[in-house]
């Protein structure tokens, strides 16, 4: 995947005269949308101040145009550099056909843990909105299978394995910001004053091994939908979720489900968002009847109780008789309601602090301020699988959730230096076109490339520029998606997402028309953790490679290499599951049967202490030889937040004892060095190779001998550094019933895991456990074992840590002696 030295983010606020360090070049896309383009001082990304002063005038549709400027100070110690002056921007102007058509427009994701019911509920969402005409079930029992998981291996095994699009209309009453003063709140069961939605909607899978799929999807969206089980709550993958949309600043809504399931208990899921994910979050809904009795929910905005009747409960119903049961829950949790929305929303506080009377329009325009600017988090109430609650959670989707234009996008200029401000993108018709390849698929007609649309129009036919390679394309085919099935299409506005087929492209890529030299970076891809080596059954044929190619393409996680002493291939993962459906796809879409070798994991090498190094490479044979002299220091260095690394290389020559043109050998030599460690042979990390002086000859020195010096130095300081090796820790989370509590803490004892948290509910419990993943292989099967089938666990890749003294003698003595037997 490419990785771009410029960054799209969104604005931040910074109290005026913050002193500022210097800029550097972030890697991570930060978002935050704001509700006005007015300007204010802003912050970078990943929290290194800057001030930058910029003047964005008339965000109306009238005729006069915007500007945008910028100057930047930068303050080094007590000495404050001069400001720098940036070009004045004319930024493009919304036009009100542009205005109409965004605000009826929503980009939304559906997220959450494993079996939660994300693809169940995206199902109901097709069905009520028209897309499709029958409701099918995730594992394919009818033997048709959900619309959303198209591929074959999906419907077997009742996962999401890939991120699927699809697009649909809905009616709903305007966002309530909309309304003026005294105007009537219309509901999900009334059909006045509604209008037409497009929403573009991407399911995206649960499961950890395919974390990437949810990166990506956040990576392009306004919003999304947290979907929750209404007995399991917050759950390991929900936290890893919740992580993923903060690092975006992504808008979310909530939706408990499974709320006809015994056990269920929402009110208790709300709490977890709380306390585990830290979120001001409250419940819009309260159910009326529950587990099995779950018939309906009362929305407390308006206090009335909506049912679901009709075929497959296609005719939501509206009353305003709430059952005398849940009255007093239901005026209970409204009040709740206020008063933690009166945290996010001031216009609300003043209201609530003055004991003035509060409308329905007052809750919900706050609902709408709050939950866009990421102060609040709404909860609905359903069950997708019931057919309950999904057309209330439409509706909260078209009136709390923002539209493209309330979500402020910025690229870098790549003509301008790095500390140059951000161009804010405008999501107008008429600008030149900005747009990002998100994600790619080996189709039927070749590469299908889908594609966000920030700025500009897409056209079939058209021609666009890719900002990475400067290459030339023509669009040949521009279609929309709806799961595995296209619409064509002639041209795509901003703010839209849609496909082409023939651009041959990376995941990542920014495309323009030409005009401008914009780019955004690509999205935070996380490190593999286990490999496998794999070799096809029989001679090795084209098939092979070429699947190993298009699926490393596709899945910027999935990385292969060729060992250079066994001369296998290997392959690297996000874990077991993420390694088995790409063997089992390699036989089916390739016909290629593998073989695979025992799970590997991904050790590290490290220093935990800093050491000098003061060492000179010489060689003579006669002619000009070879010389170089490095001085300087290996030092520990922690994850850099800016660049998401760990390794560093810094010159501090100052004077010329290296001539400049030897510095990037001795960094090309240090980066060598880092590949292959010296305890294991597996990659060293977390350490930064300070050069402060040297010497060179003026005949023997050259690149290579500079090269080597670097190799040489580095491996002796490395020994003097008391070196570590690192293995993965998992975050483990079990579920089983209460009954094999004392069994499952024991495995995992016997797996030298440390029990983090234990959460006991009625019938069952919930362990959180870190464990090294070296000692998780033939866990599933153990736990199966122990609990009679009904436990259940995931894993999530926490950190490397250190492994025991004892494993890392046993480690080393075994790598000497294979080094030995060669």
């Amino acid at each position: 995947m490419s990785s771009l030295p410029r960054i799209a983010s969104r604005i931040r606020s910074l109290p005026a005269n913050t002193p500022v360090t210097p800029l550097v070049r972030p890697t991570i896309l930060t978002r935050k949308p704001i509700l006005s383009t007015a300007s204010s001082p802003s912050i970078s990304p990943l929290g290194k101040p800057r001030t930058i002063s910029s003047s964005l005038r008339s965000t109306s549709t009238s005729s006069s145009k915007r500007s945008f400027s910028s100057s930047v100070s930068v303050r080094v110690g007590d000495e404050e550099k001069p400001k720098e002056e940036w070009p004045e921007r004319v930024l493009p102007v919304l036009k009100d056909s542009d205005v109409k058509r965004l605000k009826r427009q929503r980009n939304v994701g559906i997220s959450a843990h494993i079996d939660s019911g994300k693809t169940t509920l995206t199902e109901r969402i097709l069905y009520y909105t028209g897309r499709i005409r029958d409701i099918h079930e995730v594992r394919g029992r009818d033997a048709v299978g959900a619309k959303m998981d198209s591929m074959e291996l999906e419907r077997e095994k009742g996962i999401t394995i890939q991120s699927a699009a699809t697009f649909a209309d809905w009616v709903s009453p305007p966002p309530p910001t909309e309304l003026a003063e005294g105007a009537t709140l219309h509901g999900t069961g009334s059909e006045e004053g509604k209008e037409k939605y497009s929403i573009n909607i991407i399911d995206t899978p649960g499961h950890v091994d395919f974390t990437i799929e949810v990166e990506r999807a956040l990576r392009v969206l306004d919003g999304a939908v947290l979907v929750l089980c209404a007995v399991s709550g917050v759950q390991s993958q929900t936290i890893t979720v919740d992580r993923q949309m903060r690092r975006y600043n992504v808008p979310r809504l909530a939706f408990i489900n499974k709320m006809d399931r015994a056990g269920s208990n929402p009110f208790r899921v709300i709490q977890q968002l709380r306390g585990k994910l830290k979120m001001n979050a409250a419940a819009l809904q309260v159910p009326i009847g529950a587990e099995g009795d779950f018939s309906g929910v009362v929305d407390l905005v308006r206090m009335k109780a909506l049912y679901n009747e009709g075929v497959k409960g296609n005719q939501v119903v509206e009353t305003d008789e709430i059952p005398e049961s849940v009255r007093a829950l239901a005026e209970e949790k409204r009040a709740e309601l206020i008063e933690q929305l009166s945290e996010a929303d001031e216009t609300l506080c003043d209201l609530f602090l003055d004991e003035s009377p509060i409308t329905e329009l007052d809750i919900a325009q706050a609902l709408r301020r709050a939950t866009v600017s990421l102060k609040f988090t709404p909860v609905f109430m359903g069950s997708a699988i019931k057919n309950t609650g999904v057309q209330a959670l439409l509706d909260g989707v078209c009136q709390y959730l923002p539209d493209p234009n309330e979500v402020h996008n910025q690229a870098l200029d790549a003509a301008l230096p790095p500390q140059a401000p951000p161009v804010p993108l405008v999501p107008a018709a008429e600008a030149p076109l900005v747009g990002l390849a998100f994600k790619l698929e080996e189709g039927r007609y070749g590469q299908l490339t889908y594609m966000r649309v920030y700025q500009g129009e897409l056209k079939r036919g058209g021609v666009i520029y890719n900002a990475r390679t400067g290459k030339k394309v023509k669009v040949p085919r521009l279609v929309r998606m709806h799961s595995d099935e296209m619409e064509d299409v002639e041209s795509i506005g901003a703010g839209e997402i849609c496909a082409m087929f023939g651009v041959e492209c990376s995941s990542g890529d920014t495309f323009t028309d030409g005009s401008t030299t914009f780019s955004m970076t690509s999205m935070f891809v996380p490190e593999p953790v286990i490999s496998l080596s794999i070799r096809p059954e029989g001679n090795e044929t084209p098939n092979f490679s070429r699947a190993l190619n298009r699926f490393q393409k596709e899945d910027p996680t999935f990385r292969v290499h060729v060992d250079s002493e066994s001369q296998e291939t290997i392959i690297s993962g996000m874990g077991e599951l993420h390694l088995d459906i790409y063997v089992e796809r390699m036989k089916r879409e390739y016909n290629v049967a593998c073989v695979t070798g025992k799970p590997r994991v991904a050790f590290r090498e490290t220093i935990t202490e800093e050491s000098k190094f003061n060492y000179t490479h010489k060689k003579q044979s006669g002619g000009s030889g070879q010389f170089g002299r490095v001085i300087g220091k290996l030092e520990p260095m922690e994850m850099d937040p800016d660049t998401n690394k760990d390794t560093a290389f810094e010159n501090r020559i100052i004077g010329g004892n290296i001539p400049n043109q030897f510095i990037p050998a001795i960094e090309k030599g240090f980066q060598e060095a880092l590949d292959r460690g010296l305890l294991t042979g597996h990659p060293i990390s977390g350490c930064r190779f300070v050069l402060e002086d040297g010497s060179a000859h003026s005949v023997d020195s050259n690149e290579l001998a500079f090269r080597l010096a670097a190799i040489g130095a580095f491996r002796e300081a490395f020994q003097k550094s008391k070196p570590v090796i690192l293995e993965p820790v998992m975050t483990v989370e079990v579920v089983a019933p209460i009954e094999f509590q004392g069994n499952v803490i024991g495995a995992l004892n016997q797996r030298k895991g440390t029990i983090v948290d234990t959460e006991v509910r009625d019938d069952e419990f919930t362990l959180t456990a870190e464990v090294a993943l070296n000692d998780m292989f033939g866990y599933s099967s153990q736990l199966r074992g122990m609990t009679q089938g009904k436990g259940e666990f995931s894993m999530e890749y926490k950190n490397h840590q250190p492994v025991m003294p004892n494993v890392q003698r046993d480690m080393m003595d075994a790598f000497r002696k294979k080094q030995l037997s060669k």
